[in-house]
């Protein structure tokens, strides 16, 4: 299902790029100025203050460890040493992991584990050889720096701009406790300039208001970084991940493989298989009759041409659901108005392509935008839909749209989470845009592969 009928729209609702299901929250104040109290603020800031001592004993540990195991590989035991540090600084990398999930909201998978098959030769070996495990090192290694740096500047623009912002609160300090006028602001032997006018405590608290505002997004730029190192250092590799994918993808395809061979078992033999078995029996007693009583039997005949007409087309609309014949000779343009004059409602078909893509793409479009128009007869209650399909860069782009009561999504049936797990099988997307009241807007995205 899909946006309004009528205009061009897709570049408005591509994925990532659409309206999307709710409008942004509305804030009494700008930005800038509720930073400085909001969760996410203090949430980094004390990331920032928890990284510094947290990374030092990393480093201390790994720096230990690793250069006593390579100190004592002239001996056995620096082997195992070397993997236990290596394995300790995994240990200190799932404790990272789980402290940006906390305080940064970083979601970030654990990396795959080791592999061993049994006993201690056997673990030291899947440690050393382990990728993982060397990155958590290069982590151990470079991060101390950085929360160190990252520590001294948050603390200091933190520390300095509270304290000047609140300056005309505690100026009354310096001349109570220690004898001068307030802030100095230059000193030699004979000149001596303090804030203490009001002009200059109300610039001094100006200035640290400033410092208080930008604080923030100081502070959410020097943790930025550390998204990026635990990112690239302590997740998965993209490797991994990428092979973690591919074998989710092919359980799904495996899984739709099986459920589509049920369907046609099923359809066979409650359809066309069944009309034939009561056509036999039918001429059967047709021809036992054909001599005794020739009318009757001709009856029987008629009654059988009947069912041999519906079996017929029965058949043909289970070899439609497996793949038509009019998508393999005359592609997606001609295939796509066959499913919309099916349709309930009237559909606009819009095909913008130079070329075909692979077979097995437009066969999945094919059934994409089918299940989809099937959700508009069924469910939508729309009085009018369009399809549009076109190219973008490598990506073959579907839009189905409807003027429905809307409300739909992958969570709440009518098919789209079975569509979305299809396209996830080949690296596909399925982005719903259906907000109560309609209309409804449904964008896939396909790899080309033409």
């Amino acid at each position: 299902m899909a946006t309004a009928y009528g205009p061009d729209t897709r570049d408005r609702h591509r994925p990532g790029t659409g309206s999307g299901g709710h409008p942004p929250a509305k804030h009494l104040l700008p930005a800038a100025l509720r930073a400085p109290f909001e969760a996410r603020t203090w949430r980094e800031l004390g990331y920032v203050l928890l990284s510094m001592p947290i990374s030092v004993v990393l480093f201390c540990f790994a720096v230990t460890m690793v250069s006593l195991g390579l100190g004592m590989l002239i001996t056995f035991l620096g082997i195992p040493i070397l993997a236990a540090g290596l394995a300790m600084c995994r240990g200190f990398g799932a404790m990272e992991r789980a402290r940006a999930r906390a305080l940064l909201g970083l979601d970030i998978a654990d990396p795959a584990p080791m592999r061993g098959k049994g006993g201690l030769m056997s673990w030291v070996g899947a440690v050393l050889k382990s990728g993982v495990s060397w990155r958590h090192l290069l982590y151990a290694v470079l991060h101390m720096p950085w929360a160190t740096f990252a520590f001294v500047v948050a603390v200091n623009f933190w520390a300095y701009g509270w304290a000047a912002f609140t300056y005309p609160l505690w100026r009354w300090v310096f001349p109570a406790y220690a004898g001068v006028d307030g802030i100095q602001l230059y000193g030699d032997r004979t000149h001596q300039v303090y804030l203490d006018s009001p002009f200059e405590v109300a610039v001094t608290s100006a200035f640290g208001l400033a410092l208080v505002l930008v604080t923030p997004w100081i502070v959410r730029g020097l943790v930025a970084v550390d998204r990026v190192m635990v990112l690239g250092l302590l997740g998965p590799s993209r490797l991994a991940t990428r092979v973690s994918e591919l074998e989710s993808d092919r359980g799904v395809v495996v899984d739709t493989a099986a459920a589509d061979l049920r369907r046609i078992e099923r359809d066979l033999h409650d359809g066309a298989q069944a009309r034939l078995v009561a056509l036999a029996m039918d001429l059967g007693l047709a021809k036992e009759k054909l001599t005794d009583d020739p009318e009757a039997a001709a009856r029987m005949v008629n009654e059988a041409h009947g069912e041999v007409k519906v079996a017929l087309q029965e058949l043909r609309d289970l070899a439609r659901g497996i793949h038509p014949a009019v998508l393999t000779d005359r592609g997606l343009d001609a295939a796509l108005s066959a499913i919309a004059s099916r349709c309930t409602v009237p559909v606009k078909v819009v095909v913008d392509l130079e070329s075909r893509p692979a077979q097995a793409i437009e066969g999945i479009a094919y059934f994409t935008v089918s299940e989809l128009l099937q959700n508009v007869s069924k469910h939508a209650r729309a009085t009018r839909a369009s399809v549009d399909v076109w190219r973008a860069g490598d990506r073959l782009m579907l839009q189905v749209t409807d003027d429905g009561r809307g409300g739909a999504g992958p969570a709440k049936g009518s098919g789209l989470a079975g569509l979305t797990e299809r396209l996830d099988a080949v690296d596909g997307i399925l982005v719903v845009d259906s907000p109560a009241g309609g209309p409804t807007t449904v964008t896939a995205e396909l790899p080309w592969r033409g």
